[in-house]
């Protein structure tokens, strides 16, 4: 394992990727610095409902020869999953209270969000603007740096490369998507790899784009026309969490093996490993 020096996530595996699929996990980060603790006018607790509770156990439980990138800061302390552009002036006095805002900004969920869940507004007051710039260049920046030269790396030794960002959501309900694929509605990965992920779903409720495309990490990152992918997969947390929904459970093993199928349909569409044997 590297770790990214002086940076807010663990990097696991080189820099130069065995494999032509890097996994992400944005949102699983359970760091909460002394500074936003101080910040909140709600317990501690409320910030769980933010995280991708423990997916990075399923990432690491699934992970083979890929390079594998887990956010260690809390979601509450930066969303990587959103534009640097995307400050709430409700949060941040560095925000433009004329921008233009997207749906989750309007909903709380910016680069430093609002609120969490049903807990109402998470702070005592507002960040100052240089405390939020600080936050982007110790955080949001390096993570997708370090990310987008990981993928430049794969599609210049692979051919492609595929970034799959692993998420997980809270149960849909009965009936409902236990696994959702997203690919910014065919705008950031090709057709042949979504369906390859689709059919090593089988067994699960599986649904495409709905409730969830993509956010920033797809759209960011997702190229086809330049050989790099970009697909985002929702996993319900009932399937991996115990009954609260809050500590690794009995299904945690069959959920990665589930990611594992996932990554090795994405690189065999690749090619891998006989791009290795091309070399």
């Amino acid at each position: 394992m590297e770790r990214g020096v002086q940076r807010g996530f663990d990097q696991h595996g080189g820099d130069d990727p065995a494999s032509p699929v890097i996994v992400s996990v944005p949102h699983a980060g359970r760091d909460y610095p002394a500074t936003l603790l101080a910040a909140l006018r709600v317990p501690v607790a409320a910030l769980v409902m933010l995280e991708d509770r423990h997916v990075d156990a399923v990432a690491l439980a699934a992970r083979g020869a890929e390079t594998l990138l887990v956010q260690r800061r809390g979601r509450a302390w930066i969303d990587l999953n959103r534009s640097e552009h995307e400050r709430d002036p409700r949060v941040d006095t560095g925000a433009s209270a004329t921008a233009r805002a997207s749906a989750k900004l309007r909903s709380g969920l910016g680069l430093v969000p609002l609120r969490a869940g049903r807990t109402g507004e998470l702070w005592r007051g507002r960040f100052a603007g240089v405390e939020i710039d600080a936050r982007i260049a110790a955080d949001h920046r390096p993570y997708h740096d370090r990310l987008a030269a990981l993928l430049a790396a794969a599609r210049a030794r692979h051919g492609a490369a595929v970034l799959l960002d692993l998420h997980s959501m809270p149960p849909l309900g009965s009936g409902r998507p236990q696994v959702v694929i997203g690919d910014r509605h065919g705008t950031s990965a090709g057709a042949s790899l979504v369906a390859r992920v689709e059919a090593a779903a089988a067994g699960f409720r599986v649904a495409r784009n709905a409730p969830y495309a993509g956010g920033h990490v797809t759209e960011r990152h997702g190229d086809p026309a330049r050989g790099i992918h970009a697909i985002q997969l929702e996993l319900d947390r009932a399937l991996y969490l115990d009954a609260a929904l809050d500590q690794p459970g009995d299904g945690l093993a069959r959920t990665a093996a589930l990611v594992r199928r996932v990554v090795t349909a994405l690189e065999r569409e690749i090619g891998w490993p006989l791009s290795q044997a091309a070399e």
